[in-house]
């Protein structure tokens, strides 16, 4: 029974040092004295503005020793420590994240502008290519046309003398014509005459 009771008075009194390494924050709009003394009871080295992170190295019922985040260690009223982060705190640490999302959205923003002018270009790009594609097409469809035309003109004149001949061939039948003409009549006109020329 003794050694029960010892062993609850030994937990009892150890509880506070159990608790190490909590996290608490100095409660709203406050500035809470740093001290070098267990109960407070010196001038404070030190003031803590609302909204600190301290680890809670011990508590007890009034006082806790506690860390700063910069490794400095002293004595607070454990009545101002609060385990939720305060107001102010939330308040800072929201806007901060607010900020930084406004920061996103904007950068978003531009992104999207950005992709929709490259949109507009490559729709622009594309409808240009397009038009050009049916330009050519058009063209070949007209070329097309007219190789089929030129096709069946060959065939129908296939077997037809060129112009060119024809031209050539009259000429030369109208210059041996007209000589031919000439000479007949210069030989009947001297055989009529007895071998003389008259004319």
């Amino acid at each position: 029974m003794l050694n029960r009771k010892c062993l609850i008075a030994l937990i009892t009194m150890a509880w506070p040092t159990l608790l190490f390494a909590e996290t608490a924050y100095v409660t709203d709009i406050l500035r809470l004295g740093l001290h070098r003394a267990e109960d407070t009871s010196d001038q404070p080295f030190r003031t803590l503005v609302s909204g600190t992170e301290l680890e809670v190295l011990t508590r007890t019922t009034n006082f806790a020793h506690v860390r700063a985040a910069d490794g400095q260690e002293g004595w607070v009223k454990s009545a101002y420590l609060v385990l939720d982060k305060p107001a102010q705190l939330k308040v800072a640490e929201t806007e901060t994240e607010l900020a930084a999302l406004r920061a996103e959205l904007d950068r978003a923003k531009i992104a999207q502008r950005t992709a929709e002018q490259q949109l507009d270009q490559v729709t622009q790009q594309i409808d240009a290519a397009a038009s050009s594609s049916g330009a050519v097409e058009a063209t070949l469809s007209r070329l097309k046309a007219e190789n089929a035309d030129f096709e069946q003109r060959l065939q129908r004149y296939r077997g037809s003398v060129p112009i060119s001949w024809m031209l050539g061939a009259l000429a030369i039948t109208l210059v041996a014509g007209f000589a031919g003409g000439l000479a007949w009549i210069d030989y009947t006109s001297r055989r009529r005459h007895g071998g003389f020329r008259i004319y």
